[in-house]
């Protein structure tokens, strides 16, 4: 028996909104940013965090200094290839309760057994990822696996500069929560490469890292106090203006751009920092240079 015309209409019409759905699906992750420091930010930190190495280590950097700046934004890439890596890049702190957040376990199995592995992945697992990699370095070094080690490092840069971008830390990360949708991309990317050729950076010198999950959430923690200030200077710099044109963005960098200079130069020490301690974790091996 053939299908009546409504039952084949009303199939034609389903498969219209399933494909619909699923256009729309794949614009959404297509368009939505990442909510990142921008590729310049990245380079910046991990070039920068070169220099705060002690002598027996920064040749190696040194000599490799275009592939770990080549591979510095890869885990941004990663985000095609891989649905959970997104919510390595960040946490949303501000699910957690009220500043410094101490309804929140630090160690991951006590987190997932107070709040569940759902709540927690959709809430960013930035500093334990850093911990993860942190690890993965250090093995990488031990094992004289000097390729890996290259990526791994780049890697590892590109976490801890994550979490010193404060809208890693908030559920407001693009200023959706506040009328300022765009937020992330404003801050993190576009005032970087407006005003980089402007900022002194002038990290200190790496040290030990004693517990590289604590420090993760250190970092995230100290970047988490910004964020009232960069949204209301977003707010502000937009007053009166019909739009974010250049006069915007001069009124931001001037109230805000100071922050993201030393949020940067702040991830540079501690990119350095997380290298010198996977390089001292792993035994101090003789590097190639």
């Amino acid at each position: 028996m053939k299908p009546a015309p409504l039952d084949r209409a009303r199939r034609n019409s389903f498969r219209l909104l399933v494909a619909v759905i699923g256009f729309l699906g794949a614009w959404f992750f297509a368009i939505r940013p990442a909510y990142a420091w921008g590729p310049k930010a990245h380079r910046l930190s991990n070039d920068w965090a070169i220099g705060t190495l002690p002598d027996e280590l920064r040749g190696f950097f040194q000599t490799n200094r275009s592939f770990i700046l080549e591979h510095s934004n890869d885990p941004e890439k990663w985000i095609k290839k891989d649905r959970y890596e997104r919510m390595r890049h960040y946490i949303f702190l501000d699910k957690y309760g009220m500043f410094p957040y101490l309804d929140l376990p630090h160690s991951y199995k006590e987190a997932i057994n107070k709040y569940g592995s759902g709540h927690i992945a959709h809430n960013g697992v930035l500093p334990w990822q850093i911990g993860e990699y942190s690890l993965k370095l250090t093995e990488a070094l031990k094992a004289g696996k000097w390729e890996e080690a290259k990526l791994d490092a780049a890697a590892l840069g590109f976490y801890v500069s994550e979490a010193h971008d404060p809208l890693h830390t908030t559920r407001n990360d693009d200023g959706q929560l506040t009328n300022q949708v765009g937020l992330a991309g404003r801050f993190g990317t576009e005032l970087v490469d407006r005003y980089s050729h402007f900022f002194m950076f002038r990290p200190d010198d790496a040290v030990k890292i004693n517990d590289p999950t604590e420090h993760a959430f250190k970092m995230v923690l100290e970047s988490n106090t910004w964020v009232d200030q960069i949204i209301l200077a977003d707010r502000l710099a937009l007053d009166d203006l019909p739009g974010y044109t250049d006069e915007y963005y001069d009124r931001f960098y001037s109230r805000i751009g100071s922050t993201a200079m030393r949020e940067i130069s702040e991830a540079a020490h501690d990119v350095g920092s997380y290298w010198y301690t996977a390089w001292l974790n792993a035994g101090r091996p003789e590097l190639p240079h």
